[in-house]
């Protein structure tokens, strides 16, 4: 198919429009996207904003770019308030299970990218741990203490935002409005002995009567790395100290990633990043977004236990524009399942009556770079996936061929596995299909259940039952 190069315009929240995408240098992206803080799972809230990073990816790949994509790992110093106040989370985390917190961030590092490969999320292409670069940390805070941007109080090493003019600017925000919105109820807790609402810490000194799982010593005392300068320093170790994108939630933009600029452009005097693209909140009932702060989070697992495939999630991210809430419902994930086993059928359906392949036709071409402009129009995905349904309810003007063809292109950003289970000749086993008809003999009678109770006794077995409008489906999973 060969490389569109197509022009792609994303939305920079630093500048709060819609601007053509320009990177540093001609051919290649250099990305950071915020990693997770490894305390606890992962949540469905935390991976729509880990498949949009995943859309932009594979967009500015379609459009044959080299991607240099780097993640952090925040295994130290996140603490439970993002405002620099509360306890470290990874220390709350290994309380909880009665473990080390080296063994929770192993542990829950293992689970977020296995989470994210049933997702079909990319890995980076450098993942960074926060705790592989202290030194890294404490050098730059040095640097940052010769420069005057630094003082000592009793808690730990704070960075001074007065002494820099445009502090806040990501938010929209002068330095006295930010101030005045923290004091409103962004940051209730604070310590009185900062000069400024809006200081943070760059190194926070261990408790005098304990001791960390995790400190170090420094030139200030025994302590850890604020959450912060952690994001600064490895994105600037890997990429460079100007970059081209830099992603998040949009839950990052008032206060980790204004920090994130702040102690970068005290130091070198450059942009950390040109484009700053923040994704909207996965929320629940009535704009609640999903937190693991009240205890009840739903997880790719969760999904998988309700029976549910986790492209099937993939596919609801894709509905929504990235920069637009989206509410998660049961039902409109079941909606999402349907839409992608319909479409799985339609594949499989003309994978079976191909024709030899030919010259393309003008329709073909019209399709082709109507999806490249909608894809590269900031991530407009509900419009991608619009285009892909009208492809396949075209009748005359294009061959099985080439709607197979398009298809397999379009998911190369999609990635919900379209040719799944095309061509397999799989077959159940006579208990298998005794339990299925027992199941769909419970649904009838309204015994939900006998039909629930069977449904996971399949999955036991490694065969996940959906339920669609052309009836019950089923497939082979992993156990």
């Amino acid at each position: 198919m060969g490389n569109p190069k197509g022009e792609i315009y994303l939305f920079n929240t630093l500048t709060r429009r819609k601007e053509r995408f320009v990177p540093l240098e001609k051919g290649k992206v250099r990305m950071y996207c915020c990693g997770p803080t490894v305390y606890w799972y992962a949540h469905i809230g935390n991976f729509r904003t880990y498949i949009f990073e995943d859309v932009l990816r594979r967009t500015l790949e379609f459009n044959g770019f080299e991607v240099i994509h780097v993640m952090n790992i925040t295994d130290v110093g996140h603490l439970t308030s993002d405002a620099d106040t509360g306890e470290d989370k990874m220390e709350v985390g290994a309380r909880r299970e009665q473990k080390t917190v080296w063994e929770i961030a192993e542990f829950y590092a293992r689970k977020f990218f296995e989470d994210a490969e049933r997702l079909n999320i990319l890995k980076p292409t450098i993942v960074c741990k926060a705790t592989d670069h202290i030194a890294d940390m404490i050098d730059y805070i040095r640097k940052l203490e010769e420069k005057g941007y630094t003082y000592v109080i009793d808690d730990g090493v704070y960075f001074d935002t007065s002494k820099l003019r445009d502090y806040g600017k990501l938010t929209g925000m002068d330095f006295k409005k930010l101030n005045e919105s923290l004091r409103a109820g962004a940051r209730v807790e604070f310590n009185p002995n900062k000069r400024n609402l809006t200081d943070f810490c760059l190194w926070r000194f261990s408790p005098r009567d304990k001791k960390r799982q995790m400190e170090w010593k420094s030139p200030w005392g025994v302590g850890f790395p604020g959450w912060h300068i952690e994001c600064t320093v490895m994105a600037m170790k890997y990429l460079g100290e100007h970059f081209d994108i830099h992603c998040g939630g949009i839950d990052h933009i008032q206060i980790h990633h204004t920090n994130e600029i702040a102690q970068a452009e005290a130091l070198t005097g450059k942009p950390l990043a040109n484009y700053w693209l923040h994704g909207a909140f996965l929320v629940f009932g009535k704009s609640t977004k999903m937190a693991k702060s009240t205890g009840e989070i739903i997880t790719v697992q969760t999904l998988m236990d309700k029976g549910f495939d986790p492209l099937s999630f993939r596919y609801l991210c894709l509905t929504a524009h990235y920069r637009s809430e989206l509410v998660f419902t049961w039902e409109s994930l079941q909606s999402a399942q349907n839409a992608l086993l319909t479409l799985r059928e339609s594949v499989r359906s003309l994978a079976e009556k191909l024709e030899e392949r030919v010259d393309r036709s003008p329709r073909f071409h019209e399709y082709y770079e109507r999806f490249i402009e909608v894809v590269n129009d900031d991530l407009n995905t509900p419009k991608a996936l619009a285009l892909m349904w009208s492809l396949i309810r075209e009748e005359k003007e294009l061959t099985n061929r080439e709607k197979y063809d398009l298809l397999m292109e379009f998911d190369k950003i999609f990635a919900l596995d379209l040719t799944r289970d095309v061509g397999r000749e799989e077959k159940l086993t006579p208990e298998e299909e005794e339990l299925i008809r027992r199941r769909e003999e419970a649904r009838k009678t309204r015994d939900w259940a006998t039909a629930d109770r069977i449904r996971e006794q399949l999955r036991s077995m490694g065969i996940l039952v959906e339920d669609t409008p052309q009836g019950v489906k089923w497939r082979r999973i992993k156990r």
